[in-house]
């Protein structure tokens, strides 16, 4: 398992620049926007891992923006911490085995989110090209929140 990044929501990109880059010294590594999803992702990484982030080799951070207007309560402006994983149904059989419950399963061969106890999602990313489609996993509907 690998760490990949943590995840939280931002209500104002400029603003949020600021603090994390003029303010804190993070570097912006990359941007995506997706005009179908209506965000955009900002990923940050420390000084010392910038070089190492570009590679996708050092932990990051990521703002997204939802264009659309929300109020964050109730930690929603926090998303998530991503884990990379060497085959995403192993772990989500290993954890199902262990009581956890797969909020969001891998139906694509690559993505699955659960949570902790304290309900902080955890997303889980399958390494490399996702893998081929297999039940029960396409067929297994979302539990919850994710």
């Amino acid at each position: 398992m690998e760490y990949l990044h943590t995840m939280i929501r931002v209500s104002d990109i400029d603003a949020s620049l600021d603090f994390f880059c003029d303010k804190l010294g993070l570097a912006e590594i990359s941007r995506r926007e997706s005009p179908k999803g209506r965000y955009t992702l900002i990923f940050l990484a420390a000084p010392n891992d910038s070089e190492r982030a570009k590679r996708d080799k050092a932990p990051m951070v990521e703002l997204t923006y939802n264009w659309d207007p929300e109020q964050y309560t109730s930690g929603r402006n926090f998303g998530h911490l991503a884990y990379r994983v060497d085959n995403i149904y192993e772990v989500c059989q290993r954890l199902m085995d262990g009581g956890v419950t797969i909020n969001r399963p891998p139906r694509d061969g690559y993505m699955a989110f659960i949570r902790s106890p304290d309900q902080i999602s955890v997303e889980l990313l399958q390494k490399g090209e996702p893998l081929a489609v297999q039940e029960p996993w396409v067929s297994m509907a979302n539990t919850g929140e994710w």
